[in-house]
């Protein structure tokens, strides 16, 4: 099948003057096609407006991949930066590479991000999607280092081991964007912080646990 899938590729380049799409582009087509969306629930960091696509951007505008290699598993990291030198060359070829090229890079970060979250993709969501009065709140508090607003939408119970959280967070917000192990102990803690404030079950468990191990010992 690879042998098949390589001959075409080979085809399709040497077919470029006729065409008189670039080589680059017709690669990121080739590339774009093996990572189709399965299906899955929505989150948090698949929307435009989430932090992950954030970086993403910030990553394109400042010609600095690691605000967004933070986001995904080390044993990724060679994809992501292979994709992103791709991207930066195809994205400035025309206006329509250049979405083609953004979507592209968008698409495989938050999916590589979901991966090692042992979470399926479906395709990034659009602007504006909806997203839970939690998540707004917890962004909010993470934004102004003040962990009202979200207070107010937990329950008493969930309050000290939120602030932990929350504190912990804070803690290693501030980490040099050339450090990556820095920049991904921050996001270790910064989804750590989110899924436990929305509430997810598998949080409450693992957080439960930790804190009967400590009373027992």
């Amino acid at each position: 099948m690879k042998t098949i899938e390589k001959r075409n590729f080979n085809g399709a380049l040497r077919n470029r003057q006729k065409t008189g799409i670039k080589p680059a582009l017709i690669l990121l087509f080739t590339l774009a096609f093996f990572i189709l969306p399965e299906n899955v629930t929505l989150a948090h960091c698949d929307t435009m407006d989430g932090p992950v696509i954030k970086d993403a951007i910030k990553a394109m505008e400042t010609n600095n991949v690691n605000h967004a290699l933070k986001w995904v598993q080390p044993g990724n990291e060679a994809e992501v930066k292979e994709a992103f030198i791709l991207t930066m060359k195809v994205r400035n070829l025309n206006p329509d590479a250049r979405i083609l090229a953004d979507k592209y890079f968008f698409d495989l970060v938050v999916r590589l991000h979901r991966s090692g979250e042992g979470v399926p993709f479906t395709g990034v969501k659009p602007s504006g999607t909806p997203i839970d009065e939690k998540v707004l709140a917890a962004d909010k508090s993470i934004e102004t280092g003040d962990l009202t607003p979200l207070k107010a939408l937990v329950t008493a119970e969930a309050v000290p081991e939120l602030t932990e959280l929350f504190e912990k967070a804070l803690s290693l917000r501030g980490f040099d964007i050339m450090n990556i192990e820095a920049g991904r102990a921050y996001v270790e803690a910064y989804v750590k912080f989110f899924k436990f404030a929305e509430g997810e079950e598998e949080y409450h468990n693992e957080a439960s646990a930790v804190s009967h191990s400590v009373h027992n010992h």
